[in-house]
């Protein structure tokens, strides 16, 4: 009802605000989740590469070592870290080891950043006589 000379009453509108903020930070909340589930993948993709890597030079380049060693290694542990598609290459110099780890991360939303690439090398270790 309406009294003369007053406004009419209005329906409270801060309902309809809440809701239209919330379907607007929502989204943004959600995907914000997704990138940082998406980025710790991926930078755990890559430690396990780099680890791999390092555990194929430090096979490889004992004494008694071989590059195929060093690779076998380096493919059990990427595969057993969950990587696929695990490529390794172990060049077994006379002065230096150097081996390089080739993998597809899975990703939740694979936007080409799914394959990680990683190389590590160290000196051979040499036996010599005292």
């Amino acid at each position: 009802m309406r009294r003369s000379g007053q406004r009419p009453v209005r329906a409270d509108q801060r309902g309809l605000s809440s809701s239209t903020q919330l379907a607007v930070v929502f989204p943004l909340l959600m995907l914000l989740t997704l990138g940082i589930v998406q980025a710790g993948l991926w930078l755990h993709a890559r430690n396990v590469a780099q680890r791999a890597a390092t555990s194929a030079v430090d096979v490889a380049r004992g004494s008694y070592g071989t590059a195929g060693e060093g690779e076998q290694r380096a493919r059990d542990l990427a595969a057993a870290a969950g990587l696929t598609d695990v490529v390794v290459h172990v060049d077994r110099g006379p002065q230096r080891v150097t081996a390089s780890v080739t993998a597809h991360a899975t990703l939740v939303l694979d936007l080409g950043l799914g394959t990680v690439d990683e190389t590590a090398s160290a000196p051979r270790e040499r036996v010599s006589n005292p």
